[in-house]
């Protein structure tokens, strides 16, 4: 049976304004543009990347870079988005932000999910424990307790070489993944070079044991923005080259940038 020709013309403009729609809701970097506003995951619970400070506000790399960005960009307001390792990326997909600035390190399963600019700054995953803990090697874990934060690298490289036996305490956020080594909870910890030496500063009975992972950090962005990860990519490329991201590493981190991969 035929459509009447004013029922198709309808159904032609109501596909018309959906399809304008997705791709208007796609276009992340025009809408930024547009409005002037841009959303930016930060993390507050990680020292030097992002923590509270004294004032009460976010500060850190990720934080300074999230602004560097949003000017870059030409945002003139900048909504910056606490989150942690586990709701990252569930926060970007579900739009509730436009990018990742949160030590997001580079999976094949996120990138299932999750489109991933060049690297912006040096990130270590290892294993920390007492110098009189023996973990000399990953078969050494067996028969000992773990804390590790949950969605964090760390949790995902820590499954790949622990063996059997391996108990593994997962906390939502890093404060609960410090806290629970530092206080006997568990006998190992798994997490970031940076934390681990802020807490062998604390306490000099801990020490660095195993490295998991050299994972350098990226910007996130959902799948299918282009504009925006081009964008991002170059303001990456071009503060590598005239040395604001060394600078940033060398504030926060006392270290180089090194050879971070595109």
């Amino acid at each position: 049976m035929p459509i009447p020709a004013r029922l198709m013309h309808v159904a032609l403009l109501a596909a018309s304004l959906l399809m304008s729609g997705a791709v208007h809701a796609q276009d992340a970097l025009s809408t930024i543009e547009k409005t002037k506003k841009i959303r930016i995951a930060i993390p507050v619970d990680y020292p030097p990347y992002g923590f509270v400070g004294p004032d009460l506000k976010p500060r850190g790399l990720d934080i300074d870079m999230a602004n560097y960005v949003a000017a870059k960009l030409g945002a003139s307001t900048v909504e910056l988005v606490s989150v942690n390792s586990a709701n990252r990326v569930p926060y970007l997909l579900s739009k509730k932000v436009d990018v990742i600035i949160s030590t997001l390190g580079k999976t094949a399963e996120r990138e299932k999910v999750v489109d991933f600019t060049h690297a912006y700054s040096p990130f270590y995953q290892a294993v920390f424990a007492a110098k009189s803990t023996k973990v000399a090697g990953w078969d050494d874990l067996a028969g000992k307790t773990v804390s590790v934060t949950r969605g964090a690298m760390a949790e995902t490289e820590l499954e790949k070489v622990m063996p059997k036996g391996t108990t593994v305490k997962r906390f939502d956020d890093h404060v609960g993944t410090v806290s629970a080594f530092m206080s006997g909870q568990v006998q190992v910890i798994a997490t970031s070079v940076t934390e681990g030496a802020q807490m062998m500063e604390k306490n000099p009975q801990v020490e660095y044991k195993l490295l998991l992972k050299d994972s350098p950090n990226f910007m996130g962005v959902n799948k299918g923005e282009v504009a925006l990860k081009n964008k991002l990519d170059q303001i990456i490329l071009d503060g590598k080259k005239n040395g604001d991201l060394e600078k940033l590493a060398q504030k926060w981190l006392n270290r180089s940038t090194g050879d971070l991969p595109l």
